[in-house]
């Protein structure tokens, strides 16, 4: 028999979810099992699968322990440096800026260093964050970048906090703004373009096209040219909708593909400037939220990041 203590982050949840994050070893086909057989109980009463837990329920597995492994909380992140920009901080959020070369996260493959085990280095230090009473939680990004862009990225310190990120980014409520510079001039000042999208995943890289077709998704770009030195544009740029290498694609696809960038850039200009990975921030946040939002507090703020040291270099 196992018993878990469900504390804020486990609850909101679905009680299938929650055990399959608490018990990774046992297997989902046995777990609706137990739901159906009232062996797995909240509160010593019957639940079923979609049951939401609520902080203090008391959950009960009746299941031999050989076959009920309990989660083994990862320490590895405590190898990871301790360098790490802080731009904002507060009991729900923290924004860092990633610096250029660092993965946001994983993956699946055993990374030593990445942005998110930085964090929750940080917060176990500041005993924000203790797996050992963590059944189904770890601070998370509420979004990536790729390994050569720098700039803002936000993780969440709570279940909930994660869960409303995610929700406000998934409905347009965040603002994403980045700023890049160009190897080719834009052609126009400011623009919204539009385009349809598909990832290779084989490859890792992505196709636009113009007009709609099977397995291609749209996707909407915003920029705007801030200064000029040609062939190169300083831009700053806004994402409408967050596909996979859509800045740097979507900049290609129009003739003005960001400089530094191996995919999508033109090779001669990148060798020209000496610059082989993309000139590509985060550079701001801007949070929509609604009046009931726990979060509500974060549309009064205004987080940019440092300005970056490739617009430092050619647009002092």
């Amino acid at each position: 028999m196992k018993k878990f203590n469900v504390n804020e982050n486990d609850s909101g949840q679905r009680i299938d979810k929650f055990i399959s994050k608490a018990l990774p070893e046992l297997p989902k086909s046995m777990m609706y099992k137990l739901i159906r057989k009232k062996d797995i109980k909240i509160n010593g009463k019957r639940c079923d699968s979609s049951s939401r837990l609520v902080n203090g329920d008391i959950i009960t597995v009746y299941v031999k322990d050989e076959v009920s492994a309990e989660k083994k909380h990862d320490m590895s992140f405590l190898r990871s440096p301790s360098e790490m920009d802080i731009v904002y901080e507060d009991k729900n959020i923290i924004i860092v800026n990633k610096p250029v070369g660092l993965d946001s996260h994983s993956n699946g493959s055993p990374m030593k260093d990445t942005m998110i085990d930085r964090i929750k280095k940080y917060l176990y230090a500041k005993g924000e964050y203790i797996p050992e009473i963590e059944s189904s939680f770890a601070p998370a990004l509420c979004s990536r970048l790729d390994r050569n862009t720098c700039g803002l990225i936000t993780a969440a310190k709570t279940a909930a906090a994660l869960r409303e990120i995610n929700e406000a980014i998934r409905s347009g409520k965040v603002s994403k703004i980045y700023h890049c510079i160009t190897a080719a001039p834009l052609p126009k000042r400011e623009d919204i373009i539009t385009a349809y999208h598909q990832k290779d995943e084989a490859r890792n890289t992505v196709k636009i096209i113009d007009a709609p077709s099977d397995g291609f998704k749209p996707i909407k770009t915003g920029y705007r040219v801030l200064d000029s030195k040609p062939p190169l544009s300083l831009a700053e740029v806004t994402l409408y909708t967050g596909r996979t290498h859509q800045i740097r694609a979507h900049l290609a696809h129009i003739g003005a593909p960001v400089l530094g960038d191996g995919k999508y850039g033109i090779t001669a200009v990148n060798k020209r400037y000496g610059v082989f990975r993309q000139a590509l921030c985060a550079y701001s946040l801007r949070f929509g939220l609604s009046e009931d939002s726990e979060l509500f507090y974060l549309n009064s703020l205004e987080i940019n990041a440092p300005k970056p040291d490739f617009e430092k270099k050619f647009f002092s």
